[in-house]
């Protein structure tokens, strides 16, 4: 019976040994922390891989780059339209077409124009007679048949009628009549209710707003010419970048649709007034196009630089892209040294300006980051296995 329960108890001592065993090596398993994946420990190898330091300080300028479209030059545009009402009763031009200065690009039919020659016949005549009229007098009074108050009489209707032909005329030039076609009128006496309507510079036909028998009034837009051998580009700037412009700053335009013809210019204008709707500001460039490959409303964009500011700066060889993230690494330990997120701008003579994420006191590898992170991704799989 004793023998019994030594043997029990031995049991229960054995069962109990076991069981604290396996909380033992159960809790020492949950106490080990797992390797950092973002920390990596320098072997002898990379020592002479790498070059550490702190990000620096100094004076930088970055490139901005804001979109932009292609416009007609407003120096080089024609609102072509009739000074006299009518109806269009001819068209001799359409859209895409080249013309020169004076072409005919179309022919109306006026009333008012043949009202406006008929009046004037009528007063030119009249002058003639008056003229006539007068000379006769000036002989009469030479041979003491009338007196010298007819004669006056008759000079003053010749100075009336004169004034009425001035006039007429002038308002005939008012409705596009050139004086060559004022003399002819004068002689032929014919009247031409016809009036055609001309291209005021040359260049190519933007646009065509009129069709046969439609009735114009001298407000009226008929035809839009645009000479296109010069083009503007013109930026909206955000306001925070507009100190950065001034007349005369070099710029370059590209072209998505053209992106083999990038434009180094010059700016010719900067708006003196903020947009208040975009908070923006206009700045424009002229963009030579002989070839009128950059075409109105094209989409672009504008590149310049800013204007230099002091910056905390990096090399870019210091920078590791992971994860779509920037990041660098910063020391941690004595031979340790872990990846830290950061903020930076856009690449300056191989530098990186640096927006947020390290400071100045920060030791970071500033060469062969290269090298650490790819040890760091072998000490991950190692640790994985």
């Amino acid at each position: 019976m004793r023998k019994l329960c030594l043997a029990a108890m031995s049991a229960v001592v054995v069962m109990w040994s076991m069981a604290a065993c396996k909380h033992d090596v159960a809790a020492g398993s949950r106490g080990a922390a797992p390797p950092d994946p973002l920390t990596v420990h320098l072997t002898p190898e990379l020592r002479n891989e790498i070059k550490t330091g702190s990000a620096q300080w100094q004076e930088v300028t970055t490139q901005q780059k804001v979109a932009a479209r292609v416009e007609t030059d407003a120096s080089r545009v024609a609102r072509v339209g009739s000074p006299v009402n009518g109806r269009i009763t001819k068209m001799l031009v359409f859209e895409g077409q080249h013309v020169k200065q004076g072409q005919v690009l179309a022919m109306l039919h006026s009333n008012a124009l043949s009202d406006a020659q008929f009046a004037f016949i009528r007063a030119y005549t009249q002058e003639n007679l008056a003229r006539q009229s007068a000379e006769r007098a000036k002989q009469l009074v030479q041979s003491d048949v009338i007196g010298t108050a007819e004669l006056e009489k008759r000079q003053a209707e010749l100075l009336q009628t004169s004034a009425e032909v001035a006039a007429l005329g002038a308002q005939l030039r008012g409705l596009g009549m050139t004086d060559a076609a004022i003399s002819r009128l004068e002689t032929s006496r014919q009247i031409n209710s016809e009036y055609p309507i001309t291209a005021s510079i040359s260049g190519t036909l933007i646009e065509r707003k009129v069709t046969i028998g439609q009735v114009v009034q001298p407000a009226d837009e008929v035809f839009l010419i645009a000479d296109l051998s010069n083009v503007w580009l013109v930026a909206e700037v955000p306001e925070e970048h507009s100190a950065s412009l001034y007349p005369g700053k070099t710029v370059l335009a590209t072209v998505p649709a053209l992106p083999h013809e990038p434009v180094t210019g010059t700016l010719n204008f900067v708006s003196p007034v903020v947009n208040p709707e975009t908070r923006t500001v206009q700045a424009r460039m002229d963009l030579p196009n002989a070839k009128e490959l950059f075409k109105p409303q094209m989409l672009a964009s504008m590149t310049f630089e800013s204007r230099p500011q002091r910056g905390l700066t990096i090399p870019s060889t210091a920078v590791v892209r992971e994860d779509n993230k920037d990041q660098v690494f910063v020391k941690a330990g004595a031979d340790s040294w872990r990846l830290r997120e950061v903020e930076l701008g856009p690449e300056v003579a191989d530098h990186r300006l640096v927006l947020k994420g390290i400071t100045e006191n920060d030791e970071i590898v500033l060469n062969g980051a290269f090298h650490l992170n790819n040890q760091r991704k072998q000490d991950m799989i190692k640790g994985a296995e």
